[in-house]
Parts: structure tokens; C-alpha cells; sequence
């Protein structure tokens, strides 16, 4: 039974119900949860901020710090995990986490900094082609990061084209989109989009996104920094050309870990693209030859610049493991029935100051709903999180609640409603 079919009561005994008949309860004991605030058990509704330390995490990056202090710089070849190879440990549970081959997979640096390596080589402007496309109300690093771009490429601010939803709605219209793209798509170089929405948690139609982009012929990526590890990603089946995300939000691989890209098959042996370059992307066969002319690796592995951090790929291996042992299409139907039931706490709370600016429909949204509260003020997210729960503000008046499939439970859903309740009497 889809979510959306499902019936729903507001009560605590559908709640354990629910969670007594949850084939992924397990996974809620991989985890840590934060300690009791105020005396009171935490519900920790911010995995859309800072996902959980995995429980294994702790001995698998002992293991390199035992490996470091033993081996020292023999533990490149004889640690019991290498660290030379060890990026290659998380390629493919990371390239099914996002719905991709392998070889258009890789891990490195961070977020911001994989976006801008890839628009040096798929940002290609020209006199007539230009213009970039992002959602009004991305990200803002997102804002800073195609905005600078332009400016580097010497074209003005005006070359951005900012999809903005129509008067008094909260979300972009999938229409809305392919017809911006329609219009301009002659001078369109490059859509950048989020894959969800980071304020609105509003989940884009990628596939049709990056079709209507093909036919005018741009280049199409995604910001999948929330919805890896949330959505049912299918990028390559999509055809989108590239794509870069974070790991410590939903993929739970610690504060400041290291990102992910994708870049599609297709390109894989495009090496006439500009490209910065770094030794690590050079081929391995003839790497530490030391030789001066720069021979990328195929595939998303060629983008790499420098050796990557081993502890931070030894939590993001912990973290992968148990994605593998739940599979992606198991979370993401439980993540639609969290939220239904979510949804219905919210409607018998009985509030009309209160509304949810997140899409409806299921398959438009992730695990995130963004609740606004008309009027409010940030006591009232103080108050929340005094009660115990763990939910996010965003200004002007909008809570971001985020129950995540792998760790939160139906009872951590039941108990934030009442907490709101509470709250707002």
C-alpha cells in the first residue's frame, strides 16, 4: 500500500503499531542519538542538517588511527584497509545510493568546491549560450557558486535565470520549469538545480527536467546535496550530466565529511574537457611515474585533484554499509509513510496558523517537511527544541522537520507532534 492510500489515525497506538511492523526497526540501534535535553528522551528530527553517527564509525576509524600509528606510511599499501586505494572502498554503495555506474562515481572534497571543478568543465559559455538556470530560494552557496561563475566567464548577473513559483504558492511547478527551459533554452548553457529543495524540501522531477534541458540543448545538473540518501535516485537512467552532493546530511558520514560526484558514462573519455587537474586524477598506471603531462583517469575519478581524507572515508564506509544491508527503495517507502503520518499529526493538531509548504504528493518531496507557522517568532522553535525535539528554523517562520527512514521511528513522529501541539497552546 502506497502512502498515499494508506490510512493514517493520530494516535500513539498506531505509532507502536507502525513501528512493531517496521522491517527497518533494526537500524534504529546503528545509530547514536544525542543525549536526553531537559531530562527528556531527544527526538531528533535534523537529519537534513547533520545525519547520525553510525555506531560502527567509531571502530572504523580506530582501525586507521591504529593503522596510522603502526604503520605510518606503509599503511598505504599493508593497512588492513589500504589507504591508497581506499576511495575505491565506497565507489559502488555510493554509486547505487545515487542510482549510477561505478565508474560515474567518485568521492572527494566538498560540496561547494565539486560544483565549481564541474562547472569548469560543463559551464562552457559563449557569446550567444550563457545563461544559467537555478530555482529562486536555492541554497545560497549554490547562489554564490553559479553567480560567481558567471562573473568569472565575464558575463553579468543578469545571466542568471531564477525560477520562481507563481504568486501566493510555496513550489515550482514541474510545467512551470520546462517551460522557462523551453523559452530561453537558446541561451541557456547550463541548469543547475537542487535535487529537493533545501527550505521548501520541494523534490524536482530530474528525468523531465534534464529532457527538456537536452532538447535545447544544455547541459543539466543537480545540487543532490538532499537527496542522496533520501530520494530513490536514478542518475544515470536520468541522463543528467553531472551531479555533487554532501555526505553528512542523509548519507550520516560526520560534520564536514567529503562529497560524491557523478558525471555521466557518456563523458567518461571526454578528456578534451577543461578540467582542473590534480595528480589523483591522473591515470594509475603511470601515476607515480611523476611524469609533467597530466593523463586523466576515466570517468568520474579523473575529476579527483588530491589524495582524499581516510578518516573521513572510514565513517562514510561505516555509513554505506548499513544503506546497502536496508536498500535505498526499502527507506525511501517507509520515508513516504513517516511523512503521510506526519502530515496527519500536523492536520489534527487543529492550528490554521499552520501550514506545510512541502508538496503534497509524495513523489514530490523527500523526508523533509517544512512547516510554517504564520506569525511565529524563533521562541517557538526554542520552545521545541526546550521539549526535547531536534528541528531546525528558518527564517521567516519556517520549522524543518525531518524524520529519517534509517533512524527515526513512527513514536519519534507521534512524540513531535505533541510537542508542537504543546508549544503552539
Amino acid at each position: 500500500m502506497s502512502s498515499s492510500q494508506e490510512k493514517y489515525d493520530s494516535s500513539l497506538e498506531f505509532a507502536k503499531a507502525s513501528d512493531a511492523a517496521d522491517t527497518l526497526r533494526k537500524f534504529r540501534a546503528s545509530f547514536y542519538f544525542p543525549e536526553a535535553f531537559n531530562n527528556l528522551e531527544a527526538v531528533y528530527l535534523t537529519g537534513n542538517s547533520l545525519g547520525l553517527m553510525p555506531k560502527t564509525a567509531r571502530a572504523y576509524v580506530d582501525q586507521e588511527l591504529d593503522d596510522w600509528a603502526r604503520l605510518a606510511v606503509e599503511a598505504h599499501m599493508n593497512a588492513k584497509h589500504p589507504w591508497l586505494p581506499y576511495h575505491e572502498f565506497v565507489t559502488e554503495p555510493m554509486a547505487r545510493v545515487v542510482g549510477a555506474k561505478p565508474i560515474e562515481t567518485v568521492v572527494m572534497n566538498s560540496l561547494t568546491v565539486n560544483l565549481h571543478m564541474l562547472m569548469v568543465s560543463f559551464y562552457r559559455p559563449t557569446k550567444g549560450r550563457y545563461k544559467i538556470v537555478i530555482e529562486r530560494g536555492a541554497f545560497p552557496s549554490d547562489h554564490y557558486a553559479v553567480e560567481s561563475q558567471l562573473k568569472f566567464h565575464g558575463f553579468a548577473s543578469d545571466g542568471l535565470i531564477e525560477l520562481a513559483p507563481r504568486a501566493a504558492e510555496a513550489t515550482l511547478r514541474t510545467e512551470d520549469i520546462v517551460d522557462a527551459i523551453e523559452r530561453n533554452g537558446q541561451s541557456i548553457a547550463l541548469i543547475l538545480l537542487g535535487g529537493v529543495n533545501y527550505y521548501t524540501g520541494q523534490a524536482f522531477d530530474m528525468k523531465t527536467i534534464t529532457d527538456a534541458g537536452h532538447k535545447q540543448g544544455c547541459v543539466v545538473g543537480f545540487d543532490c546535496a538532499h537527496a542522496a540518501g533520501n530520494l530513490e535516485l536514478k542518475l544515470h537512467d536520468w541522463n543528467v550530466d553531472f551531479a555533487a552532493w554532501c555526505s553528512y546530511k542523509y548519507l550520516n558520514a560526520g560534520p564536514g565529511a567529503i562529497a560524491g560526484i557523478f558525471v555521466h558514462e557518456r563523458h567518461a573519455r571526454s578528456f578534451e574537457l577543461p578540467r582542473l587537474a590534480g595528480w589523483w586524477g591522473h591515470d594509475k598506471e603511470t601515476r607515480f611515474l611523476m611524469g609533467p603531462e597530466f593523463k586523466p583517469l576515466a570517468g568520474a575519478e579523473g575529476w579527483q585533484i588530491s589524495n582524499p581524507p581516510i578518516f573521513q572515508l572510514a565513517a562514510l564506509r561505516a555509513s554505506l554499509e548499513i544503506f546497502d544491508e536496508a536498500g535505498i527503495s526499502n527507506l525511501r517507502e517507509k520515508s513516504e509513510r513517516l511523512t503521510g503520518f506526519l502530515e496527519n499529526l500536523l492536520i489534527d493538531v487543529g492550528d490554521d496558523r499552520i501550514s506545510v509548504i512541502t508538496p503534497r504528493d509524495p513523489g514530490e518531496r523527500g523526508c523533509q517537511l517544512s512547516i510554517r507557522v504564520r506569525n511565529a517568532e524563533r521562541s517557538l522553535h526554542e520552545k521545541i527544541v526546550a521539549r526535547g525535539a531536534y528541528a531546525d528554523w528558518r527564517e521567516p517562520d519556517v520549522i524543518r522537520v525531518a524524520p529519517v527512514p534509517l533512524y527515526n521511528s513512527f513514536e519519534d513522529v507521534f512524540r513531535f507532534g505533541e510537542i508542537l501541539r504543546s508549544c503552539l497552546s
